[in-house]
């Protein structure tokens, strides 16, 4: 399929997102490098869509900076949800600032407060929400499909990159001269808080880098997993979002 082909297939999944039972959509950015490509569409073909990110008050200074020429750039609003300080005030009091090291219990708490509960408050109202997820990303994402039925939040999810390869994405992004996170250049393909986010060796898994303390198969967040698997339709599921 051709790159032209699969924008036109993101274009038309933006329409049918501007209508019920979709609408309202809101976009989920993180600002990788596949966000800002969708970034790139939205502020061409979709601007009532909105845009939201999790500040976890962990990220990197590249974020930050990146966060703000994307604002410059395209003059859209982004929703920027923090966590309840109250929580993250308990973890450090009672864990320390970096007990996400010490045991996965710990760092899936960091997470939760950080970027799970934001993400529940983010998603109230929502009809749908998109993310720049991909198969390539991480061994569990190999089955993501484009549409998907997040059963936590009980909203169809879409997933409009989940085919694009990582030169594709890249293709997008030097062709139209997109801002993206500098830490790219430095050997970081996936990014996410500073302590928990690493760059990573030629040929290795593109989220090795993320967790890398951890078994891959457990490198999720929690955004996208429902009983510690990443979600995944059902078939009752793929009917309620094929509308």
């Amino acid at each position: 399929m051709s790159a032209e082909t699969k924008i036109q297939d993101v274009l038309l999944l933006f329409g049918a997102l501007r209508n019920a039972p979709y609408a309202p959509a809101a976009f989920a950015s993180s600002f990788g490098a596949e966000d800002m490509v969708l970034t790139d569409l939205i502020a061409k073909h979709a601007p009532w869509m909105e845009i939201f990110t999790l500040d976890t008050g962990r990220l990197p200074e590249e974020t930050y900076r990146l966060m703000q020429e994307t604002r410059e750039r395209y003059h859209l609003p982004i929703q920027v949800y923090f966590p309840e300080h109250g929580a993250v005030e308990r973890y450090v009091r009672e864990h320390g600032p970096n007990a996400f090291y010490e045991s996965q219990k710990l760092r899936k708490t960091c997470c939760h407060m950080r970027k799970v509960e934001p993400l529940q408050r983010a998603l109230q109202g929502k009809g749908a929400w998109l993310t720049g997820m991909r198969r390539e990303q991480a061994l569990s994402r190999q089955d993501l499909a484009v549409r998907e039925w997040d059963a936590t939040h009980e909203l169809p999810k879409f997933n409009p990159l989940a085919d694009w390869r990582h030169a594709e994405v890249w293709d997008y992004i030097r062709d139209f001269e997109l801002p993206y996170n500098r830490l790219h250049d430095q050997g970081y393909p996936s990014i996410g808080c500073a302590p928990c986010t690493r760059a990573i060796s030629p040929g290795q898994d593109i989220r090795a880098g993320r967790w890398w303390w951890e078994s891959p198969d457990t490198r999720e967040c929690g955004l996208h997993v429902v009983d510690g698997k990443v979600i995944r339709i059902k078939s009752a599921a793929s009917q309620k979002t094929s509308g």
